[in-house]
């Protein structure tokens, strides 16, 4: 007979993480590229920050959007930086059910984030290229902060009935999860209870914010290509345009890894099991690790700040 676990005894339910099924003898090797992803991604997202903090040149609506980008980021990274090299460190597997809820919360909290910040970067470029000579007076400072606050407002009032629901689930059976991190999906399929709730309320989040964020940023760009097409200056179109590949770039390592992460759970039951969890590792890593490399080498203005920072001496020759 399966031991039940209602609500009562939630707090001592004991959830197990996964490493890298049938990699598991090289786990402590698994980890060295996983401590560079994380080295690359932390030390970039928070140089990216200080630049933009520090100089006032880049105190412009674009690079706000862009701190809020790599705070995501940074957010992402802490998420599951722990669970992770705790189990390919020292195999620490254990996690307990509030332990899992906030990772939990906390990783969706900042990928809906980072769909939201997407479409808003999407929207300032949209601005940029139709309104130049307004720009400054549409996005005002006032406005990006109501933004922000509104991104952050709307990710956590949509999880919170999410956990809630989650809270009210008994476990049985397996308690082991497919994932070096909680995830949602994958902690609702250890239930014993009846997840139809869950389910539905889980895709239509997933509808809401992927859907919706990636149909608007396609529009956006639909848009900006129409005006792009009716600018007369071939070197005017080719300025315009290159405004817009760094935030092109970004989008499509977002969405990309979380396509095809969802394409291996639904067709690749042939493929190897250690392949899901490597791509839905990545899927989480891939952005925070790109995104300041992208706009370092994209955006000169970025670029001539970091050197700034880091080869002072350079610049000033």
């Amino acid at each position: 007979m399966p031991v039940l676990l209602n609500s009562t005894s939630l707090p001592s339910l004991t959830f197990f993480l996964t490493g890298v099924p049938g990699l598991e003898s090289v786990h402590t090797w698994i980890s060295i590229p996983f401590c560079c992803l994380y080295i690359t991604a932390l030390s970039g997202n928070g140089m990216i920050l200080f630049v933009i903090i520090t100089e006032p040149s880049l105190h412009e609506p674009m690079y706000y959007f862009l701190s809020m980008l790599s705070t995501t980021d940074l957010g992402l990274c802490m998420s599951t930086l722990v669970t992770m090299l705790r189990i390919f460190w020292f195999n620490a597997r254990e996690i307990s059910f509030n332990a899992c809820l906030a990772q939990m919360f906390f990783i969706h909290l900042f990928t809906i984030m980072e769909s939201s910040v997407l479409l808003a970067m999407a929207f300032d470029r949209f601005v940029a290229i139709s309104n130049p000579l307004r720009y400054a007076t549409i996005l005002t400072n006032s406005r990006i902060t109501q933004i922000g606050i509104a991104i952050v407002t709307v990710a956590t009032v949509i999880l919170i009935p999410l956990i809630l629901l989650l809270r009210r689930l008994s476990f049985c059976h397996s308690h082991v999860l497919r994932h070096s991190y909680c995830f949602h999906p994958d902690v609702m399929k250890l239930s014993c209870s009846d997840t139809k709730i869950n389910s539905a309320f889980g895709l239509t989040v997933t509808i809401l914010i992927g859907g919706v964020d990636s149909t608007l940023i396609l529009l956006s760009y639909i848009l900006i290509i129409r005006l792009i097409l009716n600018i007369a200056s071939p070197e005017e179109r080719k300025k315009a345009f290159s405004t817009c590949i760094s935030h092109i770039t970004a989008v499509s390592i977002f969405y990309i890894p979380l396509v095809s992460l969802s394409f291996v759970h639904r067709f690749g039951k042939q493929a190897p099991p250690y392949l899901p969890t490597l791509i839905a590792n990545m899927s989480l890593l891939i952005p925070p690790v790109m995104n300041p490399i992208i706009y370092s080498v994209k955006t000169k203005e970025i670029r001539k700040a970091l050197l700034k920072v880091l080869c002072p001496k350079a610049v000033r020759i």
